[in-house]
């Protein structure tokens, strides 16, 4: 079993309750268990600042699925909940990004690990520092050696 940390977001709609709805899924699926959620942090917009505030939240799981298998996963669950990516970091009703997988550094066209942004984002590091401090160590540690 691989672990994985996810960041999940929404401004639009009930945020907190898709949140909860998301985690519900994520934590639905044969594959996937949850270990460790943290708080929801409601949080300004970040890259488009001229929409709603967000909530976000960070999980820790573990998952025998592989990552581009894991991102299918939640990318059907986005879609299973309404998503519609219409404009970059524009609003939207869920968001679940891969954060990180098992360490693991991964550049490919459909997913890159660590994520490429977390490393900027407060809005990610902030509650993914409360379940595990040192993934976060990494990530930012791993976004100094790669730029």
């Amino acid at each position: 079993m691989a672990n994985a940390w996810l960041s999940v977001g929404a401004n639009i709609g009930d945020p907190p309750a898709q949140l909860a709805e998301a985690v519900r899924r994520i934590a639905a699926h044969a594959d996937i268990s949850v270990a460790k959620q943290s708080l929801v942090l409601t949080t300004k917009a970040w890259g488009k600042t001229d929409q709603p505030d967000f909530a976000n939240a960070t999980l820790e799981i573990n998952t025998s699925l592989q990552p581009l298998d894991l991102l299918d996963v939640l990318l059907g669950i986005e879609l299973a909940m309404g998503r519609v990516r219409d404009e970059r970091w524009g609003p939207r009703l869920i968001d679940i990004d891969i954060i990180a997988y098992d360490r693991e550094v991964l550049q490919h066209p459909r997913l890159t690990l660590p994520h490429p942004h977390a490393h900027e984002r407060d809005f990610v590091l902030t509650p993914l520092r409360e379940i595990d401090k040192t993934v976060v160590d990494w990530i930012i540690e791993n976004a100094r050696i790669s730029n």
